[in-house]
């Protein structure tokens, strides 16, 4: 039987500001990306998120991004390597004390927006990512963009990884993800996202915005919690893959 992961990003919340509905997507999904306080997310947000993945048996991993609270770490920021391998042994830290609080194992790491875009292309930041993760813990995984620099690093360096791909986004040619600031970045027809997602999984393919179809590897398929459609379209997607013959299970 095929198989795959399903996770979301969570933990968002922070302060008086709610973002996305984790209580009710966490049961839905099979890994929860927790927000490590500095794109999103602080202390009380992240023991709840612990929490929250610990009552669904969610598979819990760390959501590091650049301090940008305002840009919800979607900037560019000019970091250097040895920048971003310590902004993520930093925030991983953090949510790691949580998790050994709730008496549950972090099992692997997502890098966050423009961090996971820009080490994606950069493979000098995408080695930064690898040896954060790894001098952390080497049992962690990590979880990246399909195709991209953070895999070849990562098993460059024999780190485990697992490629990721997106429901409801484009793709560029060479396999990145169609940037937020260019028209069409963002699928908003469902059954075309649920097509796309099956065909992944299935054929290892994908249309590009370009038309053309490019190769992709889909261990994991992202779905968004921060808005107010998240819900219904993940139970699309689960009614879908079960339809398929497909499990879904962590990575």
């Amino acid at each position: 039987m095929a198989f795959v992961d399903l996770n979301s990003d969570l933990g968002e919340s922070f302060g008086s500001y709610k973002i996305g509905a984790d209580e009710l997507i966490i049961p839905l999904v099979s890994s929860a990306n927790i927000a490590c306080g500095w794109h999103a997310g602080d202390p009380l947000v992240m023991a709840r998120s612990v929490a929250l993945a610990k009552q669904y048996g969610a598979s819990l991993g760390a959501h590091p991004g650049y301090p940008d609270l305002m840009g919800f770490g979607r900037r560019n920021i000019s970091a250097s390597p040895a920048e971003v391998k310590a902004y993520i042994q930093y925030q991983v830290g953090a949510l790691s004390a949580f998790c050994k609080a709730a008496g549950v194992k972090m099992n692997h790491v997502k890098p966050h927006g423009a961090m996971y875009n820009m080490a994606g292309a950069d493979i000098k930041l995408a080695r930064a990512v690898v040896e954060a993760v790894a001098e952390i813990d080497d049992s962690l995984v990590l979880l990246a963009l399909s195709g991209s620099e953070m895999i070849n690093a990562a098993n460059e360096k024999g780190l485990r990884c697992a490629s990721e791909v997106f429901a409801d986004r484009n793709y560029e040619e060479d396999g990145s993800l169609r940037s937020r600031s260019k028209p069409d970045s963002t699928i908003h027809d469902e059954d075309e996202c649920i097509a796309r997602v099956l065909r992944m999984i299935k054929e290892g393919k994908l249309k590009a915005i370009t038309g053309r179809d490019i190769d992709i590897k889909a261990d994991s398929i992202c779905v968004h919690g921060d808005n107010p459609q998240a819900l219904a379209f993940v139970k699309r997607i689960r009614a879908a893959l079960a339809a398929e013959g497909i499990e879904i299970r962590p990575f």
